[in-house]
């Protein structure tokens, strides 16, 4: 059985409703799954929903819902907001079903049957904000403790807690030993700091039912719930289970599934590649390795983190109102547009900010003038000067495209989405400046020059349908409109296609269509 190509987002907390941050997650995993596609590999791209813990359970309550139909209300509105962005995932988890539970207690079994759990009375903070116990060294220095905690109230309750501290040893050699395991690198050496300078406090995974009664019951105590992060980050392994995955499924033999999702069986874990922002960087580079390995799965390949955005050099914040809705900007600028943005404004690591202005110019200068533009005038030219037919071969920029097809190639292998951006971007500007250098329309007036308006003409039209393909991962409605503008019948989701003289002798193009509009305004529904 084959593996396929296994990568996730994180799973988004549902107690609310989608945002900027959201999108960008979505959109780099969605054209690293595409790009892998295009060469060949089977993809398997997993998002989704995490639904239970006390903030659903709170807020489904002050809306006089229970937590189930809040959020099957809500996750219908996830659901949708996939679809505004094109997402190619195959599966939607959301932590609520059942076959995710079954996953989940099978883990908390084998877990307690082989002694990682015990028993303890807790005493101390808790903060309900942040589902997460606080200790003294979490206090600020006036003794208070820090507003993203919300309110914090002493407990003291009995929990069970996972063993942590004695896989701390072998996670630092595993991290010093595997320097791709966390990217960027600077993440990584967050993480080596932490543990390198912190004893690993162990991990509460209960909450009792007489407090949250919404969350994955105990199967050796029903008188508790599962930590909503324990429960959470078994969803990329509780999803390969549903297919059948034949590692997680040796890894946990007293599984059994009322809902298997296909008869198939397929290969996924290990994920390939985990994508998550930075704020969660510990629960997936501490917590979840040492899960696995007391579990007895291999790890994740990489745990790729990215930074966060602002608006206009502030915190995006709903209570100021300074916000991005992602949804109205794709109504009025249009979903590749807006994958374009997000994509080459941001690279996959730093924080990034976005400003209307910014959108507007790049939209401009990039898409409209850039390769918009240059589509247009080569298909101009061919209707005006050759009837719309390709004429002969000629290789006069072959050696420039096979070079950025190259690069482009390994860029987006590493990935680094904002660099093959660029690199695409600087054939396009090629082109154009080709277009200038040449002027075809001058070579036109002039009968001897015939030949020579031929092979610029074969050059302009084969640089465009190699740009398709270039540009599916990021912008697949575009690139099929380039496609289907030159005529060509194969869609361009194939990388092997971006090799030079595919667009034969004699072929007929279709008229051309402006790729992006120009436009006069910056965004307005933001």
């Amino acid at each position: 059985m084959k593996k396929c190509f296994y990568l996730t987002t994180a799973i988004d907390y549902v107690n609310g409703q989608p945002h900027l941050g959201h999108a960008y997650e979505k959109v780099v995993s969605d054209v690293i799954a595409r790009f892998r596609r295009s060469l060949g590999q089977e993809v398997f791209f997993l998002t989704g929903l995490d639904e239970h813990g006390q903030k659903v359970q709170l807020a489904a309550l002050a809306e006089g819902k229970t937590p189930q139909d809040y959020c099957d209300l809500l996750a219908g509105d996830w659901q949708r907001f996939a679809g505004e962005l094109d997402l190619s995932h195959q599966d939607f988890v959301r932590t609520s079903q059942l076959r995710h539970r079954a996953v989940v207690q099978a883990i908390l079994t084998k877990l307690q049957n082989e002694g990682h759990f015990y028993r303890a009375e807790y005493r101390g903070f808790y903060s309900t904000r942040q589902e997460t116990f606080l200790t003294e060294k979490d206090r600020l220095p006036d003794g208070t403790f820090d507003a993203i905690y919300g309110d914090v109230t002493e407990l003291v309750e009995d929990n069970y807690y996972f063993n942590l501290r004695d896989h701390q040893k072998w996670l630092i050699e595993y991290i010093e030993n595997n320097p791709d395991f966390i990217a960027p690198n600077y993440r990584r050496n967050e993480v080596l700091g932490f543990l390198k300078n912190n004893e690993l406090e162990n991990l509460c995974i209960t909450r009792p039912i007489s407090r949250l009664g919404w969350g994955i019951p105990l199967p050796f105590n029903p008188g508790y719930v599962t930590y909503v992060w324990f429960d959470a980050l078994v969803n990329y392994i509780s999803v390969p289970a549903s297919y059948g995955d034949p590692s997680v499924m040796a890894a946990l033999p007293g599984l059994k599934l009322d809902e298997p999702t296909t008869n198939q069986s397929l290969s996924l874990w290990p994920a390939d590649l985990h994508i998550i922002g930075k704020d969660i960087l510990k629960f997936h580079a501490v917590y979840w390795p040492i899960m696995l390995k007391a579990i007895g799965l291999p790890l994740p390949k990489q745990i790729l983190v990215h930074g966060w955005w602002q608006k206009d050099g502030e915190k995006i914040s709903k209570s100021t109102g300074n916000i991005i809705d992602p949804v109205a900007v794709i109504k009025e600028w249009g979903l590749d547009a807006f994958r374009y943005y997000v994509t080459r404004e941001l690279g996959i690591g730093p924080d990034g900010n976005w400003t209307d202005a910014g959108f507007a110019s790049r939209y401009t200068s990039e898409l409209a003038n850039g390769i918009g533009n240059l589509l247009n005038r080569s298909l101009v030219m061919l209707r005006s000067y050759r009837q719309k037919i390709i004429p002969a071969r000629h290789d006069e920029l072959a050696s420039e495209t096979e070079r950025t097809v190259t690069k482009v190639r390994q860029q987006l292998l590493e990935p680094d989405l904002q660099g093959a951006l660029l690199t695409i971007s600087g054939l396009i500007n090629h082109a154009n400046k080709y277009i200038d250098q040449t002027a075809p329309f001058k070579l036109a007036k002039d009968p001897t020059q015939s030949q020579r308006l031929d092979e610029v003409l074969y050059n302009l039209m084969e640089v465009c349908r190699i740009l398709g393909v270039l540009l599916w991962p990021f912008l697949p409605s575009t690139a099929d409109k380039i496609f289907k503008q030159l005529g060509m019948v194969n869609a361009p989701d194939d990388f092997n296609l971006a090799t030079w003289g595919g667009i034969s002798q004699g072929h007929v193009t279709n008229d051309p269509a402006p790729l992006f509009p120009r436009r006069d305004t910056v965004p307005t529904k933001t």
